[in-house]
């Protein structure tokens, strides 16, 4: 019986194809060619180690600005006019300036009056004196008693001390009348002003309140236990509302103690400074003995999760995250207490771009911050 079944033909491909299959099973890496493909840096960073410095301790404090002394210049004279003023608040002034004048015309006019009555008592005393020369000369030939002779003696010394009277009363008038020029009692700078031109002021009252040299000082409250660290001349930095910051030296510590606060008050003189005004309230520190400290510039150190940490480039150049606590800044560093060995490579910036166990690429080292 013959089969109807044909021979199988063998399968032919078109070049073309044939092609394609090889090159794309060329193509197939195994698992284990994949695993050992090296592992690309996230990241290229530059790393810096931490320094030791001597960095000197701070006490923080707050106070007010205050005038070093305060000079009050008031009226001398009662019931004058004031007639003129030539200073404002915030004008610096000199020693002996004419501030405000007051109306001086009747005060001449009684000054004249007194000098008149001071030359009829001083006529009045020569002729009293040659009266009691004459008296002596009689009384010694015998021509008047000596109780008459006494008489005359004893007018002539009435005469002399009326003389002394009026002059007295005529220095009083005068120095009235210098009264009526109000004057600058030291050099310094104009912190208040109540004169009024016109007014009539009585004696005593406050015309204007003078700053002395223009001298102002930082009143600090100092915790108790830190007040005894301060000495004379130790350095202090305030900084004002304008984010200036000036440096001046203690001038006195108070002996005693507020019960209520349990702070003492250090007296810290400034310079006149722009900005810096009496009655401001302001916060500053002072500088005490210096301390060894471990440093790393402040880009350095990350802020994650309400955490400070640093990422420290291990010898596999992989990144280790490592928390640490911070203390003072100081320019472009900052202090760390806890966490990292002086040895240590950091990453300088891009910390936050970094987790932990990321390979990166180190592109130069450096030795820590920039000087304070």
């Amino acid at each position: 019986m013959q089969s109807h079944l044909r021979p199988l033909r063998p399968l032919r491909l078109a070049p073309w194809l044939l092609a394609a299959i090889v090159a794309a099973c060329g193509k197939q890496e195994s698992p284990d060619a994949a695993a050992a493909a090296p592992a690309k840096p996230v990241l290229s960073i530059e790393v810096v180690s931490p320094r030791a410095e001597s960095w000197p301790g701070t006490v923080g404090a707050s106070g007010a600005i205050a005038p070093w002394q305060e000079a009050s210049v008031g009226s001398e004279l009662g019931g004058i006019r004031l007639e003129e003023v030539r200073v404002n608040v915030g004008d610096r002034v000199q020693r002996g300036q004419l501030l405000a004048r007051f109306s001086d015309e009747t005060l001449k006019a009684d000054l004249a009056q007194l000098d008149a009555v001071v030359a009829e008592r001083q006529a009045a005393l020569d002729k009293a004196r040659l009266e009691a020369e004459s008296a002596d000369r009689l009384e010694s030939s015998g021509g008047l008693s000596k109780q008459q002779a006494r008489s005359v003696r004893t007018q002539a010394v009435v005469a002399d001390a009326q003389l002394a009277s009026a002059k007295a009363q005529r220095d009083a008038q005068a120095l009235r009348l210098r009264y009526a020029r109000v004057l600058a009692p030291d050099d310094g700078v104009i912190s208040a002003r109540s004169a009024t031109v016109g007014a009539v002021v009585t004696p005593g009252v406050e015309l204007f309140r003078l700053i002395r040299g223009g001298r102002l000082e930082w009143r600090a409250e100092v915790r108790s236990d830190a007040l005894a660290r301060l000495r004379k001349g130790t350095l202090a930095t305030i900084k004002l509302p304008h984010g200036a910051a000036i440096s001046g030296r203690v001038r006195q510590v108070a002996p005693t103690v507020d019960p209520a606060t349990l702070n003492g008050i250090a007296y810290v003189d400034f310079p006149a400074t722009p900005g810096l005004a009496a009655g401001l309230f302001v916060s500053g520190e002072f500088e005490l003995a210096a301390t060894d400290v471990l440093v790393v510039p402040a880009s350095a150190v990350v802020f994650r999760s309400g955490s400070r940490y640093v990422m420290q480039v291990g010898d596999d150049s992989r990144i280790h995250e490592a928390k640490v606590e911070t203390g003072r800044r100081r320019g472009a560093d900052v202090e760390v207490l806890t966490g990292i060995a002086p040895g240590a490579r950091l990453a300088l910036a891009g910390g936050a771009f970094l987790n932990d166990g990321d390979l990166v690429a180190i592109s130069a080292s450096k030795t820590a911050a920039t000087e304070p």
